[in-house]
């Protein structure tokens, strides 16, 4: 598949239709903002959300659904909370066949359903899937080498995705694990804001790695009782995402777990930011989802709890910290 279509032009967006096209594919980036897309097609620049970035000038964009439709397949970047609307807009478009990747992390707040869930309420045939793993934008789009999970239940297909959009610098590895996937993608944005927190307190990088170990538990838990492989998570869309998203101030997640730590309030953190930060959202949907597997979750509460309650936050520390002891394999 050489004609590829790229649904958002955020960072991550712009990220993907960069390495495609430095990859030699025919790639369209749509765009929501008129600002973006004429500083795309005339700058060669993502100036809004992803500056100092040079585009490769073969890459075009535009703000006009219906020119996508020639493409023949589909990246789909927009915010997790946003995937229903997208579908929706595009259900013509894609119910075609055409392979659709959903490139979001995350569960939708006002369902409580993974997005593949979402994905099967609307467009209940077809060949979507998923991309996830360990990525920054920043990086992907200098051409910085790094490896993603690509999961498709049709495996045919699933082939032929991975081999459309990997590249010696963006290693597209395949599963057809889309609950394990998904979760993985999901749960990592909540345990590193968690990481954050720890992270700006001050408690050390020992606490921050137990934190983290006994965050992909809690991964493994939900992965197992919503009936995907726990192996799954040993891959990119697990350990591999876990790790560098607890672990770094480019991560959006764990910065704002840092800045909650320090005192800064939530309103005070997301006003100074232009990009979704995911975990925010997920905490909440996670402790719903949790709750109807009949899942013990406790990182992914207390995380919750820091977002949403006005107990504060050394507070909720305690209360993690007083649980019992327990067999580390639970």
């Amino acid at each position: 598949m050489q004609k590829i279509g790229i649904i958002g032009a955020g960072a991550w967006g712009t990220a993907l239709a960069q390495s495609l096209a430095n990859a030699g594919k025919d790639v369209t980036i749509w765009a929501r903002e008129e600002e973006v897309v004429s500083s795309i097609n005339q700058r060669h620049e993502n100036a809004l959300y992803l500056p100092k970035v040079r585009l490769n000038e073969m890459l075009k964009s535009t703000d006009d659904l219906d020119q996508m439709a020639s493409c023949e397949m589909y990246l789909i970047t927009t915010p997790a909370q946003h995937i229903r609307s997208t579908l929706e807009s595009m259900k013509i478009m894609l119910g075609s066949g055409k392979p659709y990747i959903i490139c979001a992390k995350g569960i939708e707040l006002e369902s409580g359903k993974l997005l593949s869930e979402v994905k099967r309420e609307i467009l209940p045939d077809g060949n979507g899937g998923f991309l996830t793993g360990p990525t920054f934008a920043s990086e992907v789009a200098k051409g910085l080498p790094c490896a993603v999970t690509v999961a498709l239940r049709n495996t045919h297909v699933g082939e032929e995705v991975v081999a459309s959009i990997g590249s010696r610098t963006l290693r597209t590895y395949l599963t057809n694990d889309i609950i394990g996937a998904q979760i993985g993608g999901a749960v990592k944005n909540v345990i590193a804001i968690a990481s954050g927190v720890i992270e700006g307190r001050g408690m050390g990088e020992s606490a921050r790695c137990a934190l983290i170990t006994r965050g992909l538990t809690e991964m493994g838990r939900l992965a197992y009782a919503m009936g995907a492989k726990k192996e799954t998570l040993m891959g990119m869309c697990g350990v591999g995402d876990l790790m560098l998203t607890c672990s770094s101030m480019q991560s959006r997640n764990f910065s704002l777990g840092v800045a909650l730590g320090q005192g800064k309030t939530l309103e005070e953190i997301l006003g100074d930011r232009i990009a979704v930060t995911e975990g925010v959202h997920t905490a909440k949907a996670l402790t719903v989802l949790a709750r109807n597997n009949a899942v013990d979750m406790p990182i992914s509460s207390a995380v919750n709890d820091f977002l949403t309650s006005n107990a504060d936050i050394p507070s909720i520390i305690e209360k993690v910290l007083d649980r019992p002891l327990r067999n580390e394999v639970l």
